[in-house]
This record gives structure tokens, sequence and C-alpha cells, in this order.
């Protein structure tokens, strides 16, 4: 019993962490659309990208997950 809850445990773990970094990888299509049209740079382009990443996440936190889990768990 006591190891199933231990996988149950890292199993929840891994996926808050993949579902948190997640986030990151939508990045990537902004980041090749900009760069193959030759607006920005490739090393600007990252940059960007990473500003607004970093600027969603502390200033829009956990807005967009609260509301589609809204009504989720009774």
């Amino acid at each position: 019993m006591k190891s199933d809850l231990l996988l149950l445990v890292i199993t929840v773990v891994v996926a808050l962490i993949f579902d948190f970094l997640n986030g990151f990888h939508d990045a990537a299509n902004s980041i090749a659309t900009v760069v193959s049209t030759r607006v920005l740079s490739p090393k600007l382009a990252v940059l960007w990208a990473a500003v607004f990443n970093f600027v969603a996440a502390f200033f829009l936190g956990t807005a967009v997950a609260k509301t589609i889990g809204q009504g989720m768990i009774r």
C-alpha cells in the first residue's frame, strides 16, 4: 500500500510539473513565425517570448486555470 501511495504522489508531482512547463512550449509557434518572416532575429524572438511568458505568469497567474476548472470539483 505504501508503494502505491508513493507512486501516486510521484505521478501527480510529475504531471503538475509537466503541465506548468507545457505553456512554455507554445512560445515556439510565435518564435518560428517571426523568425521565418525575418521580423525579429532568433535571439530577439526568444527574448521576446521569455519576457511575455514571465509577465503572464506573474500578472495573470492561475486565472485561466481557475476559470476552466470551475465547477469540476464539488
